[in-house]
């Protein structure tokens, strides 16, 4: 991880007095064996997970080797479609209740069969809360930021904000999340905040 993302989170933390650290540290320690165990969990459905992966352990007893899963990412929704290939780049945050769906039928056809799509999220994608995403969206391009709410029929371009339904771009973002600690959203980053501590000027 790169020094300067670091920075504030390091001062932060080493800014703290001993007490305050440890209840820090806690607090993180009982939510990093939830996340260890769901990432543990996907590794072994077959799917590939980064580093400082966040996932709900019930999206992680459905995982197959469908989900590929990139370094630093928080997803709070376990609705996400697995029947197809599902790509999550890295420093990506997914919120509450939203909904990914990859595979749909063919409606012209006499034995309605089933037609796999699968989707491709790019680094530093923000898809926030009670979003649906449908099998018409393949790619949704880096840096994109969909609206809570929001209905996403088609492919979503690179820095691209849309809302609505169905999802409209109404600007472009004018940079990343890229000095965020993406794990810290959830409290998990028990290793990386004892790692910061330790690196405190005595």
């Amino acid at each position: 991880m790169a020094e300067e993302k670091q920075s504030n989170y390091k001062n932060n933390i080493q800014n703290r007095t001993y007490v305050h650290y440890l209840k820090g540290l806690l607090a993180r320690w009982k939510q990093h064996f939830k996340y260890d165990r769901a990432v543990r969990i996907a590794r072994k459905n077959g799917a590939t997970i980064g580093e400082g992966v966040i996932m709900p352990i019930s999206l992680a007893k459905k995982a197959n080797d469908n989900l590929m899963i990139g370094n630093h990412v928080s997803i709070q929704t376990d609705k996400i479609d697995l029947r197809s290939p599902v790509t999550i780049g890295s420093n990506v945050i997914i919120g509450i209740n939203s909904e990914i769906i990859t595979t749909s039928h063919d409606i012209d056809s006499d034995y309605w069969e089933v037609k796999n799509y699968g989707i491709d999220i790019e680094d530093y994608v923000w898809i926030p809360t009670n979003v649906l995403i449908l099998p018409s969206c393949r790619r949704i391009g880096y840096g994109a930021v969909i609206g809570s709410g929001s209905v996403v029929i088609k492919d979503v371009g690179k820095m691209s904000v849309v809302g609505g339904n169905p999802a409209v771009e109404f600007k472009k973002r004018a940079t990343v999340h890229s000095n965020l600690i993406v794990e810290s959203l959830l409290g998990g980053d028990y290793r990386i905040y004892k790692e910061a501590w330790k690196k405190r000027k005595k």
